[in-house]
């Protein structure tokens, strides 16, 4: 059984950091590009970082240079070291497997952890 588990979410303020992690499981760590994406009330859900298998990443302009995104293959686990925080950045964070490398929302992201809350206050 497939199942993405977020954690480590949390309430900081602005210029603080965070951790993000994803456990994987179900046989989908090595098949799937791994990404991030995060939906803000009120917007749609967009891509934050995804990763290859060879820990290649991609991330969106707003959050290069500020977010991380890495992998622990001993553990099947994703990470996303968020540093330099912003208010624009409170989001419900979410993991996510797909079968095409892209930020973009599309119908090849076959699955999706329940996500995380990330809030940061000014």
């Amino acid at each position: 059984q497939v199942q993405l588990v977020e954690s480590g979410g949390d309430s900081v303020q602005a210029g603080g950091s965070l951790r993000l992690s994803c456990a994987v499981s179900g046989n989908i760590y090595w098949s799937y590009y791994m990404g991030w994406f995060r939906e803000a009330p009120g917007k749609e859900r967009e891509g934050v970082a995804v990763i290859e298998s060879d820990g290649s990443t991609l991330y969106a302009e707003s959050v290069k240079g500020r977010f991380t995104m890495s992998r622990d293959n001993a553990k099947n686990t994703l990470y996303l070291v968020m540093n330099s925080l912003k208010p624009e950045d409170t989001a419900m964070y979410y993991c996510a497997a797909r079968r095409i490398l892209g930020l973009w929302l599309g119908p090849d992201i076959a699955y999706w952890g329940q996500g995380t809350q990330v809030t940061v206050s000014s």
